[in-house]
């Protein structure tokens, strides 16, 4: 790690004023250190975020308000979360480690990067690393890789477990820019695909800090389900992951989300078979045709062509788990 310049601002204002092209934020520092160290990234000042963002989970009318500096542990267990929003405490409980989970705030998680093996070694080619050298997993192993978004500049996955349920509940991005003015991103337009630009992993702005999660009240508190499958039970990025949520009137299905994480570089959504499902009948032969219309998109790599059954298995067994409340 190289020597940098280290400032702790008491506020969102003060630290977008310490913004710049060598700067980089820190809040609870579970990715950016480990970079940092590996020299992946080397910012000349370091500022930060830990007094200057909210901790705070606020509830509203229509919504539940996440400040950026919420770790966690906190947000998984806060008694709101679990009863407005049980899938997100679920996805946050299946990821990292308690320790981790401790430290890992609200804000970094969506801005942790790709746990690609040839992104963190920088003997490798890498276009997110260094952008024009190749990607060295497209023709290596790529077992861990996405199956669908990726180009040939990048075949990354996007790591969060977080990230996948946010997406499923629709989700806001509160951002304040360079110019002190505050800006909405859905959560779907946050994250990028890597297109020919893989080492921009999302659209939040430059110099710009991420101040708080909203999410919208809805009926996916009941019929839900969090489904992780990995190489082991702790500590382990997903090979296939399935965010799943049903409003349901009887046994018809009057609104679906569907999500999964290990598959691309952003998190993703099902739209095809949700709109497959809204106003159909909850039954194991509807779960299995929406399963196979999210698969059918799907294009494996030499390496990681079993996550296209595990996949279509772990929609169905999502799905089909959402209903054991009813």
């Amino acid at each position: 790690m190289r020597p940098f310049e280290y400032q702790k601002p008491e506020s969102k204002e003060s630290a977008i004023e310490m913004a710049g092209n060598t700067t980089m934020y820190i809040s609870g520092g579970t990715n950016q250190v480990d970079l940092m160290k590996k020299h992946i990234h080397e910012p000349d000042k370091l500022v930060d975020l830990t007094a200057a963002l909210s901790q705070e989970i606020s509830i509203a009318e229509n919504e539940i308000r996440i400040g950026a500096m919420v770790n966690n542990t906190t947000l998984a267990e806060n008694e709101n979360i679990k009863a407005e929003f049980p899938m997100l405490s679920k996805a946050i409980l299946k990821g990292a480690s308690p320790q981790i989970r401790n430290m890992a705030s609200t804000g970094g998680n969506l801005l942790q990067r790709t746990r690609c093996p040839y992104f963190y070694d920088i003997t490798m080619p890498c276009n997110k690393r260094n952008p024009g050298s190749g990607c060295g997993a497209l023709n290596g192993f790529n077992r861990m890789s996405a199956v669908i978004g990726y180009s040939n500049e990048c075949i990354a996955t996007h790591p969060s477990d977080m990230c996948i349920a946010l997406v499923a509940l629709d989700a806001k991005v509160e951002i304040l820019n360079t110019a002190g003015e505050t800006e909405m991103i859905e959560f779907k337009d946050f994250h990028r695909l890597p297109g020919e630009k893989p080492e921009i992993d999302n659209n939040l702005p430059e110099g710009a800090i991420i101040t708080a999660i909203e999410i919208p009240k809805n009926s996916f508190n009941t019929n839900f389900e969090y489904l992780k499958i990995r190489d082991r039970e702790s500590y382990a990025f997903a090979l296939v992951s399935v965010a799943a949520a049903l409003d349901m009137s009887g046994n018809t299905i009057k609104d679906i989300r569907l999500a999964s994480g290990g598959v691309a570089h952003k998190p993703w959504r099902w739209y095809k078979a949700e709109t497959f499902l809204k106003d159909k009948e909850a039954t194991e032969d509807n779960f299995k045709q929406a399963a196979e219309i999210a698969v059918a998109d799907i294009k494996t790599l030499e390496h990681n062509k079993f996550k296209a059954p595990m996949l279509k298995g772990a929609i169905q067994q999502a799905l089909q788990n959402c209903l054991s409340n009813i």
